[in-house]
Formats: structure tokens, C-alpha cells, sequence
């Protein structure tokens, strides 16, 4: 029986991470870096620390195979969702970033996933034709509309947003200049209930399952996959935020959304 993969997870008791873990667990073997620990994991797989204090993580990623950085301020899991304080999205977002990458470089980790998110680009709903796509109210519906992919222009509306899109280019730095493997996830509408609320929701949303199928497809994504962006998106018809490059790179096939 070929030995499971080692993973660590940081983030795990986030939205994200309790969504992930069932088949996260099921299929390797986790490890998870978190501040105030994790329920059910072993103590001897979690290591205690802030992800900014970057002598206080490194012992984590010893012998570690693949990370999967999920720890952030500003997200689902925010009190103040996006509008996070600077001070705290600035040591969990942006130092914690560098962090990881640099931690993981240096115990030879082959394979950084880090979490990016659709806050990258939330400055398309304030135009059409998305603002109509992403209307709670019965508005008619564009005939067409063009995808909002990983080439586009970046949007920003909210300095969260603009952490994450620092992400995706330390990934892209990391990625071109050193051996590790760099891919960003660009985490959807992905909430504690795994339906798709009225409004952006109906065009953003992720299916749990779906972003679990991603997610694994990325951690198990070929080794000359250096760098690249996909988007957590399911099959939605009103859906603008691309998923067709997760699925000619990846092979994804999401097995949802709203119709």
C-alpha cells in the first residue's frame, strides 16, 4: 500500500477547512498549524502558532509533502468579514503568506495551495452586465457576457481582496524561482450552508463537493505544475467567474449548481 501524502493544513477550523476536511483526512495524512488547536486531531499533528511568527511555525513543516494555506483574516470565517482590520489581515494575510512559502522552501515541500479569493475581482458586480447577474432582484438577464477569468483584471473593492491578490503573486515569485510547486485557489461563495443563497450567490456559489473534487485535483495535479489560478466555481447558469480552465487543466467536473 503505497504510503498516504503528508499535508498540512492551515486554516482547518475556518469555513473552508471544515468544508475540506472529510476528504482531506480520508485521503492523506494531515498535519494542521493553527493558534488555538484543532478538535479530533491528534496534538501530536497539530503545532500551536501564529501563523506570523515564522520561528514558531517552521517545525511544522518538517517532513511535509504538499501545503494547503487556508489561515486568513477577512473571509468567511472574519467576524468583520472583509472589512477585517488592516493591522490583522496584514500579519495573516500577507506575512503569513511569505511565511508559509518561505517555511516550506526551506523543508523542501514540493507543492504550496494557496488560498486566494473571488475578492480579487468583486469590482465586476458594480458593472454590467454582472451587476445584473449577481441582482437579488428579477432582473432581466444578459443575452451574453463575457468570463471573468485568472488573465483578467484584477478588481479589487476591498484591501482583503488586494492581500489575496498579493498572494497569488508571492505564489507566482515563489514559483519562478525556485524548485516548489505554486497553485492559487480562488475560493467562490463557499458558506456554513452548502446552498446557494438568492442573489451573487446564484452566480458565485461552490457546492461543497465541488470544492473538494477541486481542491484534490490540485493537490494531485502533475509535478510540472509550477504555477497557475483556478477558480472554486460550480456549473451555475448565471456563472461569470471562470471554471472552464480548472477543467481543461485539471480535469474537474463539477457535479453542481443553480439552474
Amino acid at each position: 500500500m503505497p504510503e498516504k501524502l503528508k499535508l498540512l493544513v492551515t486554516g482547518l477550523n475556518g469555513v473552508v477547512g471544515r468544508v475540506l476536511r472529510p476528504v482531506l483526512e480520508e485521503r492523506y495524512e494531515i498535519s494542521a498549524l493553527s493558534r488555538s488547536g484543532v478538535d479530533d486531531l491528534p496534538e501530536e499533528r497539530v503545532t500551536r502558532a501564529n501563523i506570523a511568527d515564522i520561528n514558531a511555525i517552521r517545525p511544522a513543516f518538517e517532513g511535509i509533502d504538499v501545503v494547503l494555506n487556508l489561515a486568513a483574516d477577512g473571509g468567511q470565517s472574519s467576524p468583520d468579514g472583509m472589512d477585517a482590520p488592516w493591522d490583522s489581515m496584514l500579519h495573516n494575510n500577507i506575512i503569513g503568506a511569505y511565511n508559509v512559502c518561505e517555511c516550506a522552501l526551506q523543508a523542501g515541500v514540493k507543492r504550496v495551495i494557496l488560498a486566494s479569493s473571488g475578492a480579487t475581482a468583486n469590482g465586476y458586480e458594480s458593472e454590467e452586465p454582472y451587476k445584473s447577474l449577481v441582482s437579488k432582484e428579477d432582473v432581466p438577464l444578459p443575452e451574453s457576457w463575457d468570463i471573468v477569468n485568472e488573465f483578467s483584471e484584477p478588481k479589487p473593492i476591498t484591501l482583503y481582496g488586494v492581500t489575496k491578490l498579493f498572494g497569488e503573486d508571492l505564489g507566482r515569485y515563489y514559483a519562478l524561482t525556485t524548485p516548489m510547486s505554486v497553485i492559487n485557489l480562488r475560493v467562490s461563495n463557499c458558506t456554513p450552508v452548502d446552498e446557494a443563497a438568492p442573489g451573487r450567490a446564484q452566480a458565485n456559489w461552490s457546492s461543497y463537493r465541488d470544492i473538494q473534487q477541486l481542491t484534490v485535483k490540485i493537490i494531485e495535479a502533475p509535478a510540472d505544475l509550477k504555477f497557475d489560478i483556478f477558480w472554486a466555481t460550480s456549473d451555475n447558469a448565471k456563472l461569470f467567474r471562470d471554471n472552464q480552465h480548472a477543467k481543461d487543466v485539471l480535469g474537474y467536473a463539477p457535479q453542481d449548481g443553480v439552474r
